[in-house]
């Protein structure tokens, strides 16, 4: 079916006008259009506007590219063996599209949010009143978000709009699970994902609170024994102006929640809502803004974007075979998939949880970190088990150019190293020339605070007993985007892969971790693992019947090794890691503020300084040299740093116009570490 374009493009001026359009994009609505800063130009690209609205989707049934969507065909809205999806977008875009560079960012966002403009540019996500350094607008991206989470929850999420589906027009019922590991006491907790201190993904509500199925459990770390708590000790309610109300929300427990602790809870839920159709709408948008002459977002290539949660997302997108529309032409020309680790998602299954993640204490034993892990098919030797990343998008001719980026914490906190060693942990295995995979040594999963500072604000569950790391990684993404721009654009070939390897001596087991015992430091005892999970008879299906889910062998840990000072040895060195004043790690162990003080904080690492002096570092019995052993003064360790910078550029790891920035901040770090 084609939709009648649109005859001019004013008229999506009219707030909420309804735009028809081709392919499976049957319709766009906008809700607001502006001039980004009151039309300021922003170089040959000119002016900006910044569009909101939604996109309406139509899934037919029995299109091969759509078989893989679980319950398809039991949703509620099946009309002409079509179903109709919508999602949120906001596009960022120049008012002259001739002007543009052909190439767009799209984004997918975290748990509703957009980031990467604010990231890559400076200054306000939604362009109100500063737009940073406007790199990506001065370039001439064009620069979406679109909605693929049917849960995202709060004001301004942008969300994917899914029906629920039912099986020859009867209710389906299943179990669903959640877990949490408190930071302070809690009377109740809610059944959504929180994360940071806020819901990440909405719940689905209790089905049957009286069924005997739903339970609740304490244990002490992700793989302890649980102990069940008696069904008479806590209820599905919270309190409401000081009384006990029933609600199908959150579970009240009495005597309260304790930090330190995992509570996982098990209930009956009802209705699932077919999300997996938010893997069709980023394939469906990407190749409409390629091929319909009239979209609102017109450009030549797209290039989807995502960090963690969205970094899976992109992975199962592949794995799934999403990178082919409905007529088999490739969506994506490029994927950057930044800090996924060896991630995918719980995407696209029945009552699926898209914002469950699988961190240290909390989100453990969701379809996450599931084999397979690397973009070439591989065997796993437990199981029998075979396949890769990118099966079907080679089977089908779609492969795009991809970047796998990671940073210090993915080995720690998401099982980075199984993208590429093999399943038993004892070899490297060759990557894709369409893959490049890029270890960002040192820093953490997002970007810490500069200065570096204990965490005293925000999320409780983010105190770790070490300042985090500060380093940037704004400068990276900048480089990576245009390196991808280059490569899908002239077939320039990006820099070469780096990050740890068996071979080497740069990649090890837990046990062979060579960290120096710097005093006052608590070292982890532990990392997370990639797990063989049994869901049950049809889990491959998207069907999970068992929660939780039985548990196989672990997939092998292995960790960057660590030269004296603490700091990676392999990957891409800033030049805070390659002429150090401090050492920087993948991991921060938790504040005993919030309790299990033994394990890893979500997401952080650490930054612990040099000792200043010879005298300081022989005072505390620090191993580290000090900063002065190391540098004669300022002006050597600057003619070192802006060393260490030029080579960066050279190999096009950092853009020439940002050498100024880096210098500057290498000024900001010598004063800071001998004030």
């Amino acid at each position: 079916m084609r939709v009648r374009p649109f005859a001019c493009l004013s008229l999506l001026t009219l707030a909420f006008a309804s735009v028809p359009l081709a392919a499976r994009v049957v319709r766009v609505e906008i809700a607001s259009r502006t001039d980004v800063l009151n039309g300021r130009a922003f170089g040959a690209a000119g002016a900006y506007e910044r569009i909101t609205g939604r996109v309406i989707f139509s899934l037919p049934v029995d299109n091969p590219h759509n078989r893989n969507i679980v319950d398809l065909r039991n949703a509620v809205n099946l009309r002409n063996g079509e179903v109709e999806f919508s999602s949120d977008f906001i596009a960022v875009r120049p008012k002259d599209a001739v002007k543009g560079n052909g190439s767009m960012i799209l984004e997918v966002p975290n748990r509703g949010r957009g980031h990467i403009i604010a990231l890559v540019d400076g200054g306000d996500w939604d362009l109100a009143k500063d737009a940073g350094d406007g790199w990506l607008l001065r370039n001439g991206f064009t620069i979406v978000s679109l909605g693929w989470q049917w849960d995202a929850d709060g004001p301004g999420a942008l969300r994917f709009y899914a029906p629920v589906a039912k099986e020859n027009g009867k209710t389906i019922t299943g179990l669903l699970r959640g877990d949490l590991m408190p930071a302070q006491p809690m009377p109740e907790i809610p059944l959504g994902h929180l994360i940071v201190g806020r819901i990440g993904g909405s719940e689905y509500p209790v089905a049957a609170p009286d069924d005997p199925r739903n339970v609740l459990t304490v244990r002490d770390s992700r793989d302890a024994q649980r102990t069940l708590i008696p069904r008479a000790e806590w209820q599905f309610a919270h309190t409401l102006d000081g009384k006990l109300v029933p609600s199908d929300r959150f579970i009240h427990l009495n005597g309260g929640f304790q930090p330190g602790k995992i509570y996982e809870y098990v209930y009956v839920v009802a209705d699932p809502v077919v999300a997996g159709g938010g893997l069709a709408a980023m394939r469906d948008f990407a190749s409409y803004a390629k091929h319909d002459p009239a979209a609102v977002t017109p450009v030549k290539r797209v290039y989807g974007e995502g960090i963690s949660q969205d970094g899976r997302f992109l992975r199962d997108m592949l794995y799934e075979g999403f990178n082919a529309d409905e007529e088999g032409r490739m969506a994506l020309d490029g994927v950057l998939a930044h800090v996924a680790g060896a991630g995918r998602g719980s995407f696209n299954y029945r009552f699926a949880q898209p914002s469950r993640d699988a961190q240290p204490t909390s989100s453990v034993l969701f379809p996450v970190d599931i084999f397979p892990f690397t973009d070439l098919p591989e065997n796993d030797p437990v199981t029998g088990e075979t396949g890769g990343l990118l099966d079907r998008s080679t089977a089908e001719k779609v492969v795009p150019r991809i970047f796998l980026s990671l940073t210090s914490y993915e080995y720690w906190g998401r099982a980075a190293a199984l993208i590429h060693v093999s399943a038993d942990g004892k070899r490297d295995v060759p990557i894709s020339d369409n893959v490049r995979i890029y270890h960002f040594t040192g820093l953490q999963h997002g970007t810490g605070p500069f200065p570096s500072r204990p965490r005293l604000e925000g999320p409780r569950d983010l105190i770790g007993q070490e300042p985090e790391s500060p380093l940037p990684i704004q400068f990276f993404w900048r480089a990576m985007i245009a390196n991808m721009d280059a490569w899908v654009r002239t077939n320039t070939l990006p820099p070469p892969s780096s990050y740890p390897k068996i071979a080497d001596g740069t990649l090890v087991s837990l046990s062979k971790y060579a960290f120096p015992s710097i005093p006052g430091v608590n070292q982890p005892h532990e990392a997370n693992e990639g797990y063989r999970l049994d869901f049950g008879p049809n889990w491959r299906q998207g069907i999970l019947n068992i929660q939780p889910p039985k548990i196989g062998r672990f997939f092998p840990v292995l960790v960057p090794q660590v030269d004296a000072d603490g700091n990676d040895r392999d990957g891409v060195r800033l030049p805070a890691v390659s002429v150090p004043l401090a050492t920087y790690t993948g991991w921060n162990l938790r504040d005993p503020s919030i309790g299990a003080p033994d394990q890893r904080v979500s997401f952080e690492g650490s930054y612990l300084p040099f000792p200043k002096t010879a005298a300081d570092r022989e005072k505390t019995g620090d191993p580290r040299k000090s900063i002065a052993e190391r540098y004669r003064d300022r002006e050597d360790y600057l003619n070192q740093y802006g060393s260490a910078v030029d080579a960066l550029v050279t190999q096009r790891w950092i853009l020439p116009e940002d050498r100024a920035s880096l210098l500057q901040r290498g000024e900001q770090e010598w004063s800071l570490a001998t004030k």
